[in-house]
């Protein structure tokens, strides 16, 4: 297990406090536990949040199909080509 020397502080109201307070008990939790895990709670879901692009499913499926249906590329064409040719790449 990892050492915990890190401390982050929090200013709230006494309402606010004892509301964790309260809600950890219950847990049978530390406050410190339980405003810990439910902050890591919170950052995995916005990191999560933020790490995906949701889109429609239609719209997902024109992506996919258009990936499939080949576009005219004269100057990959060319190249390709012209390397076939040389048999390699020179650098330039």
């Amino acid at each position: 297990m990892a050492t915990k020397a890190e401390r982050l502080e929090a200013r709230l109201t006494s309402t606010e406090r004892k509301q964790i307070e309260q809600a950890a008990a219950l847990a049978g939790e530390s406050v410190s536990s339980f405003v810990v895990l439910a902050a890591l709670g919170r950052a995995d879901s916005v990191v999560r949040e933020q790490a995906s692009t949701l889109i429609p499913a239609a719209y997902f499926d024109q992506l996919v199909a258009s990936l499939d249906e080949p576009e005219d590329a004269p100057g990959l064409r060319r190249a390709a080509k012209e390397t076939r040719r040389r048999g390699r790449i020179k650098p330039t």
